[in-house]
C-alpha cells in the first residue's frame, strides 16, 4: 500500500463522532476521525512498512500518524529521528501512542529523556516527563526525586498543557511508589490544584494527583 492508497482508505473510514471527540481533546482539522479499532485493523493488513510510516507521519494528519506509529519499525529510527518525530507531534493521543509503541523500548530513550527534560519544546518535554514517570514507577535509581518535586512545584501550574499532563504523572508516581515523599507529593498536588475539576467517567480515577495517589495506594494495600 502506498501513501495515497493509505490516506484514501483512512478517509473512507472517517467518522463524525470520532472527529468530534478528537477535536474536544485538542486535535486540529487535519484528521478523518478513524476509530482506533479500524486503524489497528488497517495496520495489521499493512504489517511493518517503515517508509510508509514515515510518509504517513509527515502528512500531519492525526489518523495517518496513528497508523504510522503501528507500521514504523522502531529499531530503524535513530535518536535524531526520534527527536524530530516527537517535536513534530501536535496531538496528545498520538504522542501517547508514540511513547507506548516506539519510544519506551528504544535503546536511546534514557539519553533522550535527559535531553527532553531540559527542553523548552512542550512536546519534547512531554516525552521527557513521560519517560521519567515510568522510571519513577519502575526503576528510580539515579533519579533525584526531591529535585523533581521542586521542579513540579515551581513549573507545573503554568506549564503548557501538553507537558503538564506528564509532569502530573511524575508527581502521582512519586506519591504512589515512594512513601517517604508521599506527604509532599500530596501537598504539592493540593497546592497547585491541577486537574482538581477534571471531568471523569464513572469508574475512572481522577488525574488530580491527591485523588490518584490515594486511590492507587489504597488498592496496593488491599
Amino acid at each position: 500500500m502506498n501513501l495515497a492508497e493509505a490516506l484514501k482508505k483512512l478517509k473512507s473510514l472517517g467518522d463524525a463522532n470520532v472527529r468530534k471527540h478528537n477535536t474536544k481533546f485538542g486535535a486540529g482539522s487535519n484528521q478523518f476521525g478513524v476509530k482506533m479499532g479500524d486503524i489497528r485493523a488497517l495496520a495489521k493488513s499493512i504489517k511493518t512498512d517503515h517508509a510508509l510510516g514515515l510518509a504517513l507521519w509527515k502528512t500531519g494528519n492525526v489518523d495517518a500518524q496513528f497508523l504510522a506509529v503501528l507500521v514504523m519499525d522502531p529499531k530503524s529510527l535513530t535518536a535524531d529521528e526520534l527527536d524530530e518525530l516527537v517535536r513534530s507531534t501536535s496531538f496528545a493521543h498520538v504522542a501517547d501512542w508514540f511513547h507506548s509503541y516506539i519510544l519506551k523500548e528504544h535503546p536511546e530513550k534514557e539519553s533522550l529523556r535527559v535531553k527532553w527534560m531540559a527542553s523548552d519544546d512542550p512536546w519534547a518535554a512531554r516525552s521527557g516527563w513521560s519517560l521519567t514517570a515510568t522510571r519513577v514507577a519502575k526503576d528510580a535509581k539515579g533519579l533525584d526525586l526531591k529535585a523533581l518535586l521542586d521542579r513540579i512545584e515551581a513549573e507545573m501550574g503554568t506549564a503548557h498543557p501538553a507537558t503538564q499532563w506528564t509532569m502530573n504523572a511524575v508527581l502521582a508516581n512519586i506519591g504512589i511508589h515512594h512513601p517517604k515523599l508521599r506527604k509532599r507529593a500530596l501537598a504539592i498536588g493540593e497546592k497547585l490544584g491541577v486537574y482538581r475539576d477534571y471531568p471523569c467517567s464513572k469508574g475512572c480515577t481522577s488525574p488530580f494527583a491527591p485523588i490518584w495517589i490515594n486511590e492507587m495506594v489504597r488498592r496496593k494495600e488491599k
